[in-house]
């Protein structure tokens, strides 16, 4: 049978990219749902491409745009935000692939828990945020949770057949960005242009500055923790340039096992649709008869303090990554649009932990809270 899968976020790098897997196999896979936030000429074509049950933008002002374009399909058109996190419950998909950027995915993510739809999770901040509500909520209504991150995707490539197998840590690689080595005096001129030309990955804006700062990795720890039940003493990073061993985790034995390939994201993303089945793809190969030198080095916390802010957030846990998440979100959209330093990214994250309140065990309505504090909170000290 064929696959239903529902892409929320499908203008975005991951959602242009699984439509990729899914025209590749349109044997195996069917795109039942788009939705995009603001692109409405590229949800546009997809729609007319893939032909989709439903498609939604969020912006509802560009819904008579959709809605004409598409007036001679049989694709249902919505809008607006609360569309999008209503569709999420709808019956007509099998699998979530969760791309919406930012802590915007979380409810939607939440909806589709509640309606029993397996997850592949590609919005890490879903986990960072209320990663203890949306694992209880996927371990009570027994919704597989399957991550699209390279790194997690690995990880959980790394567990499989291990059974009750005791993990002594996993380790977490990372290419270190496109200014691994510098120094502070020279990330002070970082321009917009240079941070996101990274050296191996193809993402989006937002996630490529988050590796450039090193704050994706501390998010992708925090989102470990919750998807592999993991105490965070037992999660490490190390910066791995060539970025051919996408992670690893090490047994209580000593063994060691690494997944490893070359880097695009449309092998996990594939994986994480076709789970548990593999199957086969003319993606470009690692070659072992000339292999690069793989060489490997500790992340340096004490330029790239993001990490270390990120660590702090996921020990001290409650709220904290839901501050760190919502003002690093704030303070890299003003960064996009040049009306704060490459540096000042740290600066916003920083202040904002030390002062938006602290609740330990927060419900999901505190989370929703925080989060509107944090931004605003970051939002003023930009406009100072």
């Amino acid at each position: 049978m064929i696959k239903r899968i529902a892409i929320f976020g499908s203008t975005g790098s991951i959602g242009r990219q699984a439509l990729e897997v899914i025209e590749a196999h349109s044997d195996k896979f069917s795109a039942e749902v788009l939705t995009a936030h603001t692109n409405a000429e590229l949800l546009i074509e997809q729609s007319l491409k893939f032909k989709p049950n439903i498609a939604v933008i969020g912006d509802d002002r560009k819904y008579k745009m959709v809605k004409d374009a598409l007036a001679k399909t049989d694709v249902k058109v919505f809008a607006g935000e609360q569309s999008i996190n209503e569709v999420a419950s709808i019956d007509c998909y099998d699998l979530m692939l969760a791309a919406i950027v930012g802590y915007a995915g979380l409810q939607s993510t939440l909806n589709a828990i509640d309606a029993g739809k397996t997850i592949a999770l590609a919005n890490k901040e879903t986990l960072v945020v209320a990663g203890d509500i949306v694992m209880r909520k996927a371990y009570e209504k027994k919704v597989p949770v399957i991550p699209v991150d390279s790194e997690h995707s690995a990880i959980f490539q790394c567990l499989i057949g291990e059974g009750r197998n005791k993990i002594e840590k996993i380790i977490l690689t990372a290419s270190g960005g496109p200014f691994r080595g510098k120094k502070p005096n020279y990330l002070m001129n970082v321009k917009r242009d240079h941070a996101l030309q990274h050296p191996n990955w193809s993402m989006g804006a937002k996630i490529t500055i988050d590796s450039a700062t090193l704050m994706n990795k501390g998010l992708e720890m925090i989102e470990a923790k919750w998807l592999f039940n993991l105490d965070p003493r037992q999660i490490e990073v190390l910066i791995h340039p060539q970025s051919i061993i996408h992670s690893m985790v090490q047994y209580e034995d000593g063994s060691i096992k690494a997944q490893m390939g070359l880097p695009d994201m449309k092998l996990p993303i594939q994986y994480a649709l076709s789970f548990p089945r593999r199957i086969k793809s003319d993606f470009p190969r690692y070659n072992f008869k000339n292999p690069a030198t793989l060489t490997f080095e500790e992340p340096d916390t004490k330029t790239f303090r993001n990490l270390p802010l990120a660590i702090e957030a996921m020990h001290k846990g409650g709220n904290m990554p839901c501050i760190l998440n919502a003002a690093n979100e704030i303070a890299v959209y003003a960064f996009l649009r040049n009306r704060i330093g490459f540096m000042d990214i740290t600066e916003v994250v920083e202040q904002a932990m030390g002062k938006v309140q602290y609740i330990n065990h927060p419900t999901l309505e505190e989370y929703y809270y925080t989060d509107g504090e944090a931004r605003s909170f970051a939002a003023s000290m930009i406009q100072m």
